[in-house]
């Protein structure tokens, strides 16, 4: 034993000592350095592009400029393999070794080398595979200096220090986990577009070279090397500007072209009706054909990715003669057979080696599906629904391409059910799970993001990109959280990462419930008016409250978090962090409390003009920080650049709100937990005068509002006439003027000191809905004095106390049903092929629960599932008996393709088990409904067959099923937005 901890250690030691070895300090300013950067200048010119930016972030970090191709004794030397003669002439001298560069795509690697040239005392050495590898790891240093890539785009401004030292390890960057990786600029109207033409570029009035220049340099500084620019009717054809090209070439940014854009042209802008007639190609291909000769023609010398296949204008379908599927695909097929032709004359090159994507994007999925013949070199470049969910991933045989495939992701879209292109609403946890999903299903080639205006989808581009770089470094869930807490750490310090990470995901999780743009409950396609909530408002402890609650901590967080932030990172704060927090949480304010406003306007409390005085204060909030954004941050750089209401939706208006004007004389009003009406005396048998029933298991608490009717002072008083009934708040005085019209009062239950039920039938108190049965009840009330009234509200409680339930560690029934966070089973068992794991940070809990790995193959056959197939059990005690309906939330993802389905099975003790689809097909309404609330709901029934304990058992059919949520309905379940809290047992 002894001789192997000796060994073990001597190991320890070893390596340890091996990379104490490998590390040297490389000096690039100092009191006595100044290094230099010697450059080939026959090397592409996007690596003198690297050496500059390189050279300005050393300035902005230290107030000294060092100089480019002079030789001194600290020298950083960077060149591509077969372009440099610094680069080569160390290779010919043994003095680096590259064959672990050599031929390698966009891979680099940076050393230290002693003594490498004549005059050169130590020299940090960058060698590129090729062009952009080179300007990698020129930025690369730049990322060591911890200059953030959006030191210009969101203004993180570098910490000044006098002595610049680097710790470098000899290291190989690459080869990139994904191909070809970049952006897709678009539904740039209101934002990008008018930002570049009225404010950063005015000599051009549009988004141009000078523009892109910026653009391209953040993509380089994200190891991005693609763009799709953007391709509005507001915006001229990337290649209307002849520099626009000369531009992405010098900084080595591939250009490519969105599944509505054939051939890198924009059909949107370039296409003249009256000059060239109508855009179908069944009627007039020979006018189309010359446009796309025309563009391969200008572009064959430049690196691009040729869209093939036909859409039509903008978004749209082709436009046919015939109907027909069977035509269609005909069609696509002889446009692409015509493109590949054309790439072939004006590129004087091998199709089959000139990059080419395939996009099947909404029906041109149809079209795929239909049997479309596509030669194998294009890249099938998948797609999600819009809203975050891929369609669809290539199969077995699709996986052997030659062409590979892709994937084109949303965090900003444009259409129905409706747009969300303010804010980056989309969960990064999402996108990293269907990200590595297609990367799994080897979607390698060509990754691109819909980042809209770039701003304020900053953080979502990063980790797009870095995910694109390395995907090793996001094996699990919790990578995308260490994530963000790296890069809040890089932009503002560890001091205040944690809690920057923490409200970030805390606004991530209330967005992926309900996305701002999707409060007004309207959509799009054709444009409705604002509609009803499903967020209920006297039921579980009120949606909308707890929902306002929320976003009112998120802003006193930030808001506090503002105040600590370095001066130097303050705008950074306020571009990466403030505005899309406090923008998110009072658009939800906005109509949150206009909900609010209209309900109690029903029930005539005088309480609604204040909410809706807070519904307007909310929208004047976006409106100053919207101005402030644009007018006086960075002294007007950004001005135009953000729009609170894109497309001008009614999503962004301010909501109409009632306004109660009353003479009548103050009185007290109540309203209950549980009850639409208020309580009112004047109607028989209304019912809502009793409290929902608090069962001990559950430990409930439920809401009193005391409220103002009329105008005036009123002083009220509460009396419990048990000790065993608390209130938060026992008197207190309301005015209707003074700001306190209302107040909700929190109704909870002593239980040491509540007697035990006893078992008797007995006629339930006011309505007995929640079905609890009718016996171990304690009853009791409190008054509610007020001017000489006294008005009494029912309090019952459910105390049974039974043995089977003394050490329970299950669910329990409340109110008629079971409600269970899906990731906190009782046991869980592995199966033949796949097992269960939790991903963090996605889902309404903030945790989904989900099989892996995702390539495991389906279980449909019943006798299999019992057999192989993992499955969770989650032990509940129930109340009552009979049928039941188990409603399943799930993650709404679609199948990765024709042999998989999105499927689990569930039973009750030992039932068979009973299979559920969430799969949905093409725009239907149910998948529209899905994609609005980020949950796809479907239930199942079931039997209790009696009273007393029972196992809920979920099986996998299909991996990677993201369940959220259950709820075991007994006949209790209410109208709510989201399933009722976790009814766990508390003992």
């Amino acid at each position: 034993m002894f001789k192997t901890k000796y060994h073990s250690l001597l190991l320890l030691f070893l390596v340890l000592s091996n990379n104490l070895d490998a590390q040297q300090l490389f000096t690039i300013v100092s009191a006595e350095v100044k290094a230099s950067i010697l450059i080939d200048k026959k090397d592409a010119k996007v690596v003198d592009i690297a050496a500059r930016i390189l050279v300005r972030d050393i300035q902005n970090i230290s107030n000294k400029t060092i100089k480019i191709n002079t030789v001194g004794k600290f020298s950083i030397i960077a060149g591509t393999l077969g372009k440099s003669k610094w680069i080569d002439d160390l290779v010919s001298k043994q003095k680096i070794e590259v064959s672990q560069v050599q031929g390698k795509w966009e891979t680099y690697k940076i050393e230290v080398v002693d003594n490498p040239l004549k005059g050169i005392d130590k020299a940090l050495v960058i060698v590129g595979s090729d062009r952009r590898a080179t300007a990698y790891g020129l930025l690369e240093v730049s990322r060591m200096l911890n200059v953030s890539p959006w030191e210009w785009w969101a203004d993180v401004t570098p910490d000044k220090k006098e002595e610049l030292v680097l710790t470098i390890n000899s290291k190989i960057y690459g080869e990139p986990s994904v191909k070809y990786r970049g952006v897709f600029l678009n539904d740039e109207d209101w934002g990008l577009q008018r930002w570049a033409a009225l404010n950063y570029e005015p000599e051009t009035g549009d988004i141009g070279p000078k523009t892109y220049a910026k653009v391209f340099e953040l993509l380089l500084r994200l190891r991005a090397n693609t763009i799709w620019p953007a391709m509005h009717k507001s915006t001229k054809a990337f290649y209307h500007y002849p520099e626009n090209k000369v531009v992405a070439d010098n900084y080595a940014i591939v250009i490519g072209s969105s599944h509505a854009e054939p051939m890198l042209s924009n059909i949107n802008t370039e296409w003249d009706h009256e000059a060239m007639g109508e855009y179908r190609y069944d009627t007039n291909a020979e006018v189309i054909k010359k446009l796309f000769k025309k563009r391969a023609k200008e572009t064959a010398k430049y690196d691009g990715i040729y869209t093939v296949g036909m859409r039509g204008e903008h978004d749209s379908p082709m436009i046919v003669g015939e109907d027909d599927t069977d035509s269609q695909v005909k069609l696509l097929e002889r446009v692409i057979r015509d493109q590949r032709a054309i790439l072939k004359q004006e590129t004087k090159k091998d199709p089959t080696t000139t990059p080419q994507a395939f996009v099947p994007y909404k029906e041109v999925l149809n079209y795929y599906q239909s049997g479309l013949n596509l030669p194998e070199d294009i890249t099938l470049v998948w797609t999600d629904d819009n809203y975050g969910y891929i369609r669809q991933l290539s199969n077995p045989e699709e996986q052997k391409r030659k062409g590979g495939a892709g994937v084109y992701y949303h965090t900003s879209y444009w259409g129905r059910p409706h747009d969300y292109l303010w804010l980056n609403s989309s969960n990064p946890v999402l996108m990293w799970e269907e990200m590595a999903k297609a990367f799994e299903f080897k979607s390698k080639d060509l990754w691109i993001l819909n980042c809209g205006d770039i701003k304020p989808h900053e953080y979502s581009i990063e980790l797009f990109l870095d995910m694109a770089w390395n995907m090793d470094n996001f094996e699990k869930s919790t990578a995308v959280k260490t994530h963000m807490n790296t890069w809040a750490t890089r932009e503002f310090g560890t001091e205040s990462a944690t809690e920057i990470t923490n409200v970030l995901y805390e606004n991530n999780r209330l967005s992926y419930i309900r996305r701002p743009e999707f409060m007004a409950w309207s959509q799009v396609e054709p444009v409705t008016k604002a509609g009803k909530t499903e967020l209920t408002q006297f039921h579980y402890s009120d949606e909308v409250s707890a929902r306002i609650d929320s976003h009112k901590k998120l802003v006193k967080t930030t808001e506090d978090l503002y105040k600590t932030i370095r001066n130097n990172r303050k705008d950074a704060f306020y571009q990466l962090v403030y505005y899309p927090i406090i923008g998110a949480s009072k658009l939800n304010e906005k109509w949150l409390y206009s909900f609010k406003n209209k309900f109690t306007a029903k029930q005539g409390r005088v309480s609604a003009n204040t909410f809706g005085d807070l519904s307007r204060a909310a929208f004047k909030r976006i409106e100053k920080e919207t101005n402030y954004y644009n007018t006086e941050l960075q002294n007007g750089k950004w001005n135009h650049i953000m729009t609170m209401t894109p497309r001008f939706l009614p999503v962004f208006s301010q909501p109409a709100t009632s306004h109660i004007e009353t003479e009548e004389q103050a009185t007290l009003g109540l309203a209950l937990e549980g009850y639409q009406m208020e309580v009112n005396d004047k109607i028989v048998n209304s019912y809502a005068d009793v409290l929902p029933v608090f069962n001990s298991y559950t430990n409930s608490t439920y809401f009193i509002d005391v409220f103002v009717k009329g105008s005036g002072s009123i002083n009220w008083e509460a009396k419990p006439k048990v000790d065993w009934i608390k209130l938060s708040e026992s008197k207190g005085t309301l005015n209707s003027a003074s700001g306190t019209p209302e107040k909700r009062i929190w109704v909870s239950i002593d239980w040491d000191k509540v007697p035990k039920g006893e078992n008797k039938k007995e006629a339930p108190l006011g309505h007995d809905f929640q079905l609890i049965p009718p016996s171990f009840k304690v009853n009791s009330a409190i008054d509610f004095i007020s001017e000489g009234k006294t008005t009494s509200i029912g309090v019952s409680v459910y105390n049974p106390k039974f043995e089977d339930l003394k050490n329970y560690n299950g669910f329990v029934e409340d109110k008629g049903y079971v409600s269970i966070n899906a990731e906190h089973f009782t046991r869980k068992e592995k199966g033949k092929a796949a097992n269960w794991t939790v991903f963090e940070g996605l889902g309404y809990t903030n945790n989904v629960i989900t099989t892996l790995p995702r390539n495991a193959k389906p279980v449909v056959n019943i006798a299999d599932i019992l057999k192989h197939s993992p499955v969770l059990e989650y032990d509940f005690y129930s109340f009552n008996f009979g049928e039941v309906a188990v409603n399943l939330q799930a993650v709404p993802t679609h199948a990765p393709h024709a042999e998989y389905g999105v499927r689990v099975a569930v039973a009750i003790d030992n039932a068979a088990p009973v299979i559920v689809n969430f799969q949905t097909f093409g725009r239907s309404d149910i998948w529209k409904q899905n994609v609005l609330k980020n949950a796809a709901v479907q239930k199942v029934s079931q039997i209790v067959n009696k009273a007393g304990k029972h196992t809920l058992k979920v099986w996998m059919v299909d991996p990677g099923v993201m369940l959220d949520q259950i709820l075991i309905d007994l006949g209790g379940w209410k109208s709510s937005y989201a399933f009722p809290k976790e009814t766990k047992i508390i003992n």
